[in-house]
């Protein structure tokens, strides 16, 4: 989904982009349901390939028996699996929050890291999951790029790039310092809600006038 250099949206604009989000959502948080920085890194770990809805229906049930690394630790793989098996890849997700949970219980005292490279080296955390977590559970000025958010960068032209890590680059790079904390969130939620894969909703677009979509003024007359 590369997009043109001619179409990069100009400084000033990036400037309206993220003012306009902001006033539309002044708070924005992540829809997953947690309560505790483990809580946060499972659901996370849970969703990949998954949607949030899909995930927040099975956790409460997961964290009602293992609220916390050192519970998770003592579980079974299979009582893992059976409280998941409605998620996609479950049983690698299953096994993977299991060994996470034993490596947090024993070697952080069941506390979360707040470190990029410790949280990679936990199974089945990558980058953008260690993104989610350092932003959201320790305020750090991550941008954890999913599709929503490479698809949002790239059609845009806020901060088109060939790969996801260019993406985050980029936006790190473009995204005005007062707006970076939150812009992670922003940016999901508008990708799944209004700058949508398949049929945007340029109509209700709160940016519509600073966006470099070419196609954009044919879906909003349709």
């Amino acid at each position: 989904m590369n997009t043109p250099a001619s179409r990069l949206m100009s400084t000033a604009d990036v400037e309206i982009f993220f003012e306009r989000l902001q006033q539309a959502n002044p708070n924005p948080e992540t829809e997953l349901n947690y309560r505790s920085h483990f809580e946060l890194l499972i659901a996370v770990l849970l969703s990949a390939q998954s949607t949030d809805i899909a995930v927040n229906k099975v956790t409460p049930a997961l964290f009602e028996l293992a609220p916390d690394a050192h519970a998770m630790a003592k579980l079974e793989v299979a009582q893992i699996e059976e409280l998941i098996k409605t998620l996609g890849l479950y049983r690698s997700k299953a096994k993977h929050a299991l060994q996470t949970a034993q490596i947090i219980s024993l070697e952080h005292q069941g506390a979360v890291p707040r470190d990029r490279a410790m949280l990679e080296r936990l199974p089945g955390v990558g980058r953008k999951t260690a993104n989610v977590v350092l932003n959201t559970a320790f305020g750090e000025p991550t941008m954890a790029v999913d599709t929503h958010i490479e698809r949002v960068s790239n059609r845009t032209g806020l901060a088109p790039g060939k790969t996801v890590l260019a993406v985050e680059l980029r936006l790190l790079k473009r995204t005005p310092k007062p707006y970076l904390q939150n812009a992670h969130h922003w940016l999901i939620l508008h990708g799944r809600y209004i700058c949508k894969a398949r049929k945007p909703v340029c109509d209700q677009c709160p940016v519509y006038d600073v966006c470099r979509f070419k196609g954009k003024e044919a879906i909003a007359s349709a």
